[in-house]
């Protein structure tokens, strides 16, 4: 059974949301929970090291708020999207419906890591600075 046109396009589109969701989740981490474990750990001129020759991670520190609602809508939108083909079907050639198992699993694994990355870097972000308060 070959893949139309349309199928290959949605795989695409689904590949390219899972991963622009793990790399938005990623940036929560970069903004918050990296500098924090960090200067929590003794490692503060590692950090100003990486600051002054990385200076997109200031940025992501500057903007957490843009950051971490793009990434929840982006995520919001990705777990609607496994949610709703959670029942798709799969075709019935066993390799096809095999690599779509196969696909299915990895995109729920890397929606978990991406929940799961977004949730430590909005605890360092927004929680962690009320207890040290």
């Amino acid at each position: 059974m070959k893949q139309t046109l349309t199928d290959r396009v949605f795989a695409t589109k689904d590949s390219l949301l899972n991963f622009l969701t793990l790399f938005s989740s990623l940036g929560t981490l970069l903004c918050c929970a990296l500098p924090a474990l960090l200067v929590s750990i003794g490692l503060g001129s590692v950090m100003m090291g990486l600051a002054s020759n990385v200076p997109g991670l200031i940025w992501f520190s500057e903007n957490k708020e843009p950051v971490f609602i793009f990434a929840f809508v982006l995520l919001a939108l990705n777990g609607y999207l496994l949610w709703r083909g959670r029942i798709a079907v799969c075709p019935t050639d066993p390799h096809l419906r095999n690599a779509c198992l196969k696909a299915r699993s990895t995109s729920k694994s890397i929606y978990f890591v991406s929940v799961g990355a977004f949730i430590v870097g909005s605890f360092y972000a927004y929680l962690a600075p009320l207890f040290l308060v």
